[in-house]
């Protein structure tokens, strides 16, 4: 396919969080794989709509009609693991609120792609009361991207995906090698040349993290993300608050979108 302007929407993930810092930058999957669409079909014009933090609604609500103006060849939906966090995550609401985004994206001619979550639980073993959320929240995106023919790039069931070198220290965000993984899977999807399967290969087998160290490793994750996060949570923050599009307007890589461009 031919694809000259892509937007991103979504949220921390899309935006690049743990691939990067806020000095030098963030890149994120989403700048990889514009990056591999520019390589593959150079003159590439990208846009990031992604803002930390946000649940699936409000991607709709502040995203969504900024998108549509942008008029992209491709967008790509990535939302709903902040909805899935929350005490009161509704597969159904979340999924409505996914599939609001693709009907209207495909209604307006764009070809769009999203993914289905790995299983959190193998990456924060505190997060097990919450396993039979993410087959549930994978469900509806399969329904409603079935519905409106996106793309959909299974990441569930792959055994790579929950290997901890993919992630950052928070386990929430993936690292700068999950981050090219992500971006080489729906590059495959999207059957960019020179793309493969190479995405799911397993890394070479490392020995588990047992006892003590698995412990002391909890208690730091705890200590230093569990708790800052949950605070958050009583105060009514969001990392969302105060943020803007890292690239709000269309514009060539190695060059940041200003609105209205």
């Amino acid at each position: 396919m031919s694809v000259v302007r892509y937007v991103a929407l979504g949220d921390s993930q899309t935006e690049g969080l743990g691939d990067g810092d806020e000095v030098s930058g963030l890149r994120g999957w989403a700048d990889r794989l514009a990056e591999l669409l520019d390589a593959a079909e150079p003159g590439l014009q990208y846009a990031n709509l992604a803002v930390r933090g946000q649940l699936a609604g409000q991607v709709r609500a502040t995203q969504l009609d900024a998108a549509l103006a942008l008029r992209p060849d491709l967008a790509t939906v990535v939302a709903g693991m902040n909805d899935l966090l929350r005490p009161r995550f509704d597969a159904d609401a979340v999924g409505a609120e996914l599939e609001a985004m693709f009907a209207a994206l495909t209604g307006a001619g764009a070809r769009v792609a999203t993914l289905t979550f790995p299983a959190m639980e193998r990456l924060v073993p505190l997060a097990r009361p919450l396993a039979p959320r993410v087959p549930a929240l994978n469900a509806r995106i399969r329904e409603a991207a079935a519905r409106h023919g996106v793309l959909v790039v299974e990441t569930y069931g792959e055994e790579v995906v929950v290997d901890p070198r993919l992630w950052s220290p928070d386990r929430l965000h993936a690292a700068p090698l999950g981050h090219a993984r992500i971006a080489a899977a729906f590059a495959h999807a999207l059957a960019l040349p020179g793309s493969d399967r190479g995405w799911a290969v397993p890394l070479p087998a490392v020995p588990p993290v047992r006892g003590v160290r698995a412990l002391a490793a909890e208690a730091r994750w705890v200590s230093g993300f569990l708790g800052p996060w949950l605070g958050r949570r009583v105060w009514g923050r969001s990392s969302a608050d105060g943020r803007v599009a890292k690239r709000p307007g269309l514009a060539p890589l190695g060059t940041a979108g200003r609105a209205g461009d």
